[in-house]
């Protein structure tokens, strides 16, 4: 590996630290060497704040060796007034003669102004380094950007036998089929994103909260397929611990397919990412028409032998990890 790499590497590391609160901004990483030595670094504040480069310019000591440096970022510099001014009017500002960037911001409000402004005013430019890794990161951004859609990931637990759910249950409430460390790891991944969603039947057997308990972290909107409104606002989707949004007749035509329309839907909203999270007939519309990124299955060590079977999805599998007795296995749709 490059050092120009490994500097591009410690970008994409500390920009995930971002994870959850830049939405609808991209988690940015942004570092800045000076004579092989790392003088500043910094990623995306929570939406509204400083931008990675800020941060990391902001974070160096001494200003006068900035005209020596090096500045390194995972996304093209902004060249845009938004809630922030110009990343790239800054960096020129502060003289800095070399940055290195992992992937291009094709965003429409960017696309390469950046990466013209700074070479308009002196600075060498390099293009492209880790490129497919920082593309990989900004999975979310682009796809909102260039798909007009949210990242979709779908996520569910089977039992051995390929049943997601009893036959029957006593009590309206989810009936576990993985272990604790599996159901904290979900709870880690809503707050990750901008937004949970589930159809009707699941609130109607399980009553779920659908919030982040298990972990710190911000709450995810939560979105209901509720055609009709026949859901009364004592499920616990409806308390104060999180937005609700209803996606019903409304607002959505019901004679055709759904998953599009969601995804439009929440696109105009500005969520740039979602967990679909039940129940079977929800996760297989979207697997049936192709709709989705990424597919999170844990297999617990239930049996069933009856009851209602869990979705099909034929994306490629791209890692399987034991946890405890359950296990996990990631698909991405390609």
């Amino acid at each position: 590996m490059t050092a120009h790499e490994n500097y591009i590497e410690r970008c994409i590391a500390i920009a995930k630290k971002g994870l959850g609160s830049t939405a609808p901004n991209p988690m940015v990483g942004c570092v800045i060497v000076y004579q092989n030595q790392i003088i500043g670094e910094g990623y995306t504040s929570t939406y509204g704040g400083a931008h990675a480069e800020v941060n990391a310019i902001n974070s160096v000591k001494i200003k006068s060796l900035l005209k020596e440096a090096t500045l390194y970022v995972t996304l093209e510099p902004c060249a845009h007034f938004g809630k922030t001014p110009p990343c790239s009017d800054l960096i020129i500002k502060h003289n800095i003669p070399n940055v290195v960037i992992g992937c291009i911001d094709d965003n429409e409000q960017v696309a390469g102004q950046g990466i013209a402004k700074l070479k308009a005013a002196g600075c060498h430019v390099i293009v492209g380094v880790l490129e497919h890794e920082c593309k990989v990161h900004h999975k979310r951004f682009f796809t909102f950007h260039n798909k007009k859609r949210p990242y979709i990931i779908l996520k569910w637990a089977e039992t051995k036998d390929g049943f997601i759910a009893p036959i029957s249950k006593d009590k309206k409430q989810p009936v576990w089929i993985t272990n604790v460390s599996s159901r904290q790891l979900v709870h880690k991944w809503r707050a990750e994103e901008q937004a949970i969603l589930v159809g009707t039947n699941t609130v109607l057997e399980d009553n779920p909260s659908l919030t982040v308990r298990d972990w710190t972290g911000n709450q995810p909107i939560r979105i209901v397929i509720d055609r009709t409104n026949k859901l009364s606002q004592d499920y616990l989707v409806f308390d104060s611990k999180a937005e609700t949004l209803i996606i019903s007749e409304e607002n959505t035509d019901f004679e055709k397919p759904l998953p599009q329309q969601i995804g439009a839907l929440l696109h105009s909203k500005n969520i740039n990412s979602v967990i679909i999270e039940g129940g079977a007939k929800t996760l297989q519309a979207f697997i049936d028409e192709n709709f989705w990124d990424e597919a999170r299955v844990f297999t617990g060590a239930s049996i069933f032998s009856k009851g209602t079977k869990a979705p099909q999805c034929s994306g490629q599998l791209i890692s399987e990890t034991p946890i405890l007795e359950d296990s996990l296995k990631i698909y991405v749709n390609n």
